[in-house]
Parts: structure tokens; sequence; C-alpha cells
């Protein structure tokens, strides 16, 4: 067993709660831009004055229709102004805040509003404010409870916010501060729904020190990002992802200012506008923002320099990491040389693409492929891998500027202990860690050992406290054979191919490993086109040999990571997509591998056949 620990570095008196931050902004100035809102002519600062001012309108509002501390209010919508708005004033008021994902089902919906026991709903726009007044009138659950639904804008059908805020006229200062104080640091601040890739979604009580602790100590923790000055990041991520609402609430605390997009298809153009000097992203952003430089270069002609150029960012990228390790002297003579070159032709238009002012990024929510990290660090983007999951308000590790190891996810953050059981799980204790499953005694019995959080993830700490996440431990396939094989690493490998979609690696009391694999159609096609190759359509690709050959490739690049007893023996292209209407995805992207296993196992026998 080892443990590695970090000492947490700010306090906060337990009678304290994340609305506290708020008001230590506003104290601190007034003028501050906290946010930035994108409007039709541009972005606009929100100041500190303007958002908290709005924020106390809505909860008064809150409070005049009943809300009580301790209430449950679910937000549903994309990541927009008003979500961090609602959020807040739903803290002002007492409230606890129960996100649920824009694109979750009507099951889905209505689970989480009657085991959360939701008073009020705030519905992002007209087809959301039909789907849970659909559910809600639909359902034998709510016959007995009044729940009412806000549409989130100012200027659509009422009621909205504007006629919230208008309700709320009439309550004091002093009412509102009575709400607002009465959580402390103990006290559940969010109940947040995991994603259910077996059974009904856990509730997650996170407190409002899970929060506050978290973003304060992620801030004297990463001061390179979000201390500097005019620090600002543009968030793209679903704020129902514990990690979103985490960033969120470390931007406040930092007094960074925080900008919102919602739709990939913005993103782009946003980030171009917005120039953030910091960005959360999740490793699909990263595949796709180099697959694009990768198609644009092919187009261009100029292919082979984009290869040329991607080898010497990872070169350079891995001989700095091995002299940060003490096991080299950092890239050779000639690699920098060419790196230089490339530094000032290629490696700009990368950064570009991310606004042009992108200092760090930092990933999350899922792996990162180990060539990603070394190809964005050696252009010049340099990615700070962390580590965390809903129980733990999101980071529970993460590397710094100052302590980076590629391919790991860091040291625990402030306040926080990591264990590797001897059966090679991680598990965690500090301030991140939740309260518990709501309403859930049998899974808060399981989920504890020794007042620590069992992740259910595999993983290893190095000497210096590093940690290494190796795969999920009921994701693991035991061949007929008796070997062990963790599908993870080969899956994400496998994944970062341009042509793949999802990989799912199957082989559980089988004589071997085997792989089922979707293709991604942007890729395909922006594939063919480079090769001078006519469109195809999915059904036709799986058994193009071209297609095949490549995914070929991919698997046995894959393979060289792993024993010969680990390895894939055979692959099956499927014509069809992972989504979450399909039922193969959570709501947070998850793949649901059970699912997929069931519904394709006619797939999976002819792969043993």
């Amino acid at each position: 067993m080892r443990e590695a620990s970090t000492e947490l570095l700010v306090e906060l008196d337990a009678a304290s709660n994340v609305t506290d931050l708020l008001l230590e902004q506003h104290a601190a100035n007034p003028a501050h831009p906290l946010y930035r809102r994108k409007g039709p002519n541009g972005w606009v600062d929100v100041p500190a004055g303007k958002f908290l001012h709005d924020v106390s309108a809505l909860a008064k509002g809150l409070i005049a229709g009943g809300i009580e501390p301790g209430d449950r209010v679910a937000v549903m919508s994309p990541t927009t102004y008003e979500w961090t708005l609602v959020d807040f004033a739903i803290w002002f008021a007492g409230g606890v805040t129960v996100p649920i994902y824009e694109t979750s089902s009507a099951r889905q919906v209505e689970w989480i509003i009657q085991d959360a026991g939701v008073r009020r709903v705030f519905a992002g726009d007209r087809r959301t404010v039909a789907l849970v007044t659909d559910v809600l009138t639909g359902s034998a659950l709510f016959r007995d409870r009044l729940v009412n639904v806000v549409r989130m804008d100012y200027d659509g059908d009422a009621p909205n916010l504007a006629s919230l805020a208008a309700a709320g006229a009439g309550v004091t200062d002093a009412e509102l501060e009575r709400h607002r104080s009465r959580a402390g640091l103990d006290d559940v601040a969010s109940l947040v729904y995991t994603s259910g890739t077996t059974g009904n979604p856990k509730g997650c009580e996170i407190t409002h020190g899970n929060f506050a602790l978290v973003a304060k100590n992620i801030v004297a923790f990463l001061p390179e990002l979000l201390l500097q000055d005019q620090a600002r990041t543009l968030m793209f991520l679903p704020l129902a992802h514990v990690l979103a609402r985490a960033v969120q609430v470390v931007c406040l605390s930092a007094g960074a200012t925080l900008g919102h997009t919602a739709g990939a298809a913005q993103l782009l153009e946003d980030l171009g506008t917005f120039r953030p000097t910091f960005l959360l992203v999740v490793p699909r952003i990263f595949e796709k923002v180099r697959a694009t430089a990768a198609h644009k270069a092919a187009l261009a002609g100029k292919d082979r320099l984009f290869k040329a150029a991607s080898a010497t960012a990872i070169e350079y990228s891995q001989a700095e990491d091995q002299r940060d390790r003490g096991q080299g002297s950092g890239p050779g003579l000639l690699c920098r040389v060419r790196h230089g070159i490339f530094d000032r032709l290629l490696y700009p238009r990368l950064r570009r693409a991310l606004g042009g002012q992108v200092g760090y990024t930092v990933s999350g929510a899922s792996p990162l492929a180990l060539d990603d990290a070394h190809f964005f660090r050696g252009a010049g983007i340099p990615v700070l891998e962390g580590y965390g999951l809903t129980e733990t308000t999101a980071p529970c590790t993460a590397n710094t500027p100052s302590r980076t190891r590629v391919g790991s996810v860091g040291i625990p953050i402030p306040g926080t202990t990591i264990r590797v059981a001897e059966d090679g799980e991680i598990l965690v204790k500090g301030i991140g860690v939740f309260k518990g499953y709501h309403g859930n005694e049998a899974a808060n019995a399981e989920a504890f050992v020794d007042g620590f959080f069992r992740t259910g993830d595999l993983g290893e700490l190095d000497p210096q406290g590093y940690l290494t996440v190796t795969g999920r431990k009921k994701d693991l396939l035991v061949t007929a054979g008796g070997k062990n094989v963790a599908p993870g690493p080969l899956e994400e490998r496998i994944r970062a191919h341009r042509l793949v979609a999802h990989a799912v690696v199957v082989g559980d009391g089988r004589p071997f490993v085997s792989a089922l694999v979707t293709l991604d159609p942007e890729g395909l096609n922006d594939w063919r086109s480079e090769q001078g190759l006519p469109a195809l359509e999915l059904a036709q690709a799986v058994s193009d040999p071209d297609v095949l050959a490549a995914v070929q490739d991919a698997v046995d690049q894959a393979n060289l990571f792993v024993s010969k007893a680990e390895s894939i023996r055979r692959f099956s292209l499927l014509d069809a997509q992972f989504t979450v209407e399909s039922g193969h995805l959570t709501p947070s992207l998850k793949l649901k591998r059970a699912a997929v296993v069931r519904d394709y196992g006619d797939d999976v026998a002819r792969l043993y056949a």
C-alpha cells in the first residue's frame, strides 16, 4: 500500500459557505469583471456589483415563491451565463442545486426530480420547459407535489427570470441574508447525480465546504493560471458536470473572468474573440483540434511538413519530461533547432486555434492520450492533466506548472490524501470528498473504507507522489487463460486515431482479447478526401479494405504497449454510433460498456466463431 498527501493551504470558517466567495469579490472591487457575456456586438463585461445585484433579485424571487433553506431546485440547461446566475441565486436563497444534463431523457429527468425531492425546475429553453412539464404532468409520482418550472431567460414565456425577480421585490435584504447565511461548510450545496453507467444515477451530496475549500486551495495551488493579470477562461463543458461547476467556483474565488459558450459550432469562433488565458478541455477536444490541423495541412499539400512538426513536438516534450524526471539533459541540439523552426512556422497556428493567449490547458473528465499530451506541450500549449470524480467534487489530483509528469494525473491537491490499496484501487480522503449518496445507506456503506472513498479506479503512485490511473476496477477483463486485462488504456490508444469514434475491448472469459470499433464520420471523410477518394457511408466504410487497414494499424500501435496475452487479436467495425440516445453513452458521454456488450452480443460472438 502506498500513500501521498498534500497539506491544506487555505482554511475557512465552518460557518461560512460558497456564497461568501461572491461577497468577498464584491467587497474587494465591485467593478471587477467576474463574467463576460456574449451579445450581438461582442463580449460584454459583467462586474461583480451587477452579478451580485442580479443574483440577489432572483434569490428573493425564490424566497417569495416559498423556497426554504435546504429545498432542492433543479437546473436543466446548456452552458450559459444564466446557468451560473441561477446556481448562485439558489445558494443565496439557501437552496440546494440539482443539475440535470440537457441531453437527459424523460425517464432520467423523472428519476432525478423524484429522488432529489425537487421543488422548482429552471429550464433552459422552450423545448426543455415542454419536456419537464410533460414529465411532471404525465407521472403519478408528482400528483401530490407542486413543482414549478421557470424558463431561463428574461424575454421568453413567463414564468421566466424577469417575472421571478419581480416576484421577489417585497423580500427584504434581511430576509435574504437569513437565507443566504443559514448554510455552513458541512451543509449540502448541490445534489449531483452520477452518470449511471449501471442502474439509476446516485445523487452525490456535495457540500458548501467541498466547493469552497477546493476553490480556495486550487487557487493557491495553481496561481500561475488563476492569479495572473486579466486571467480568463471560456467554459464550454456542460455545467451539469461537477468539473465545470467546480471550475466555475474556482474562477469566482480567484476573480478570473469567466465566459460561457454552449455550442460546438461556435466554439472556435468564440475562442478567437474571447481569447482565454487558460482553458479547461476534455481529451476529445484535443483530439479534434489535432485532427483538424492535420486535415488542413494535408489539403494544403503540407502533410509531410505537419507530420515532421508533430514528431518534433512530441520528441521535444518527451526529452523535457525525461529531464524533469532526472533521466536526461533535455532536448538535443538538432531537436531544438527543428523545434525553433516549427515554432515560427506551424505551432502558432495551433495556439491561435485556442484563441492565441492560452498559457496552460487543464485536461480532465477522462484520460488524455500520452501522444496528445506530448504533442500539445511540444507545440507550446502545456497540458496539466488532473483526476477526480463526482464524489470528489472533481479534482483530487493535478499536475502544476512546476510539478508535471506527462502521463500522470499529478499529485494530490492541497488537503487531500491519495492511497493505492493492495488490490490497486485508488482511495481518496480530503476536502473534496462528498458527504455521501443521497438516501442510499447501502451505497454509502460500500463507498468508504477507513475514512477513504473507494473510487473504483485502479492506479499507481510513484515515490514522488504522482498518480497514474491504469483502469477501472469493474472493467477488468479476465481471459479464459486467467490474464487480467485493463481495457481503458487500449481503448484510449485506438480512439486516438482520427478514424475512430469509440473502441470497446472485450474478452472476459474468452481465449483472447478483441474489440468493437465505431468510426468517426467526420474523421472518415476528411481522411478519404486527403487521399483523393470519394466519401463513404458508414455502411460501406466498415468493409472497405483501406479503412480496415487503417484501423488495424491503430490496433497494432495500441498493442505495442501491452503484453502479447493482453493484445487485441481481432476487431469488428460496427455500422453504428454510440450516443446518449442509443443508450450506449451516459449524459457525460461515458461509455456504458455493459449496454454495448449486450446490444452487440452477436458481433462479439462472431469475433470468437
